[in-house]
């Protein structure tokens, strides 16, 4: 699952990538808009600016805004940014690689076989979309749906 970081993280950025070319974006205005605590909000659009995918601008008239066009921001970046891996167990992660407490030796496990293809294949769908694909809203489930 998303951390509540990482899932304010993309809708800060989405936002900001409405904005693209139009000028700095107040982060009271973000914070409003996408239901953000603006103090958390701070913390997250400094770390964000620090790893260079915004630029700020303080004082009265300033800001923020992507520092690179929505198509050079991959929500695969954005995720591994805040979440560090986008792997569901420590045992199939690339950069923070960690053997799994109580398991079977890695080379025996079946189940990191198929976390290995899921973290690839979630990979894969992350860093081919940009913030410049629309992204179409689906609709609500249903109870039964929700019930399987």
């Amino acid at each position: 699952m998303l951390s509540q970081k990482t899932r304010y993280t993309i809708r800060a950025f989405q936002h900001l990538a409405e904005y693209w070319g139009k000028g700095q974006v107040q982060l009271a205005d973000i914070a409003e808009a996408q239901n953000i605590p603006p103090k958390f909000l701070t913390v997250i659009l400094s770390e964000m600016a620090r790893e260079g995918l915004l630029i700020s601008q303080r004082g009265r008239d300033g800001g923020y805004q992507l520092a690179l066009p929505p198509v050079d921001i991959s929500y695969g970046d954005l995720v591994r940014l805040t979440r560090g891996s986008l792997a569901l167990v420590p045992c199939a992660a690339r950069n923070a690689h960690e053997s799994c407490k109580n398991c079977l030796p890695e080379i025996d496990c079946r189940l990191r076989s198929l976390m290995l293809k899921v973290r690839d294949d979630t990979a894969a769908i992350l860093d081919k979309i940009t913030l410049a694909d629309p992204i179409e809203m689906q609709p609500l489930f249903e109870k039964e749906e929700l019930a399987l």
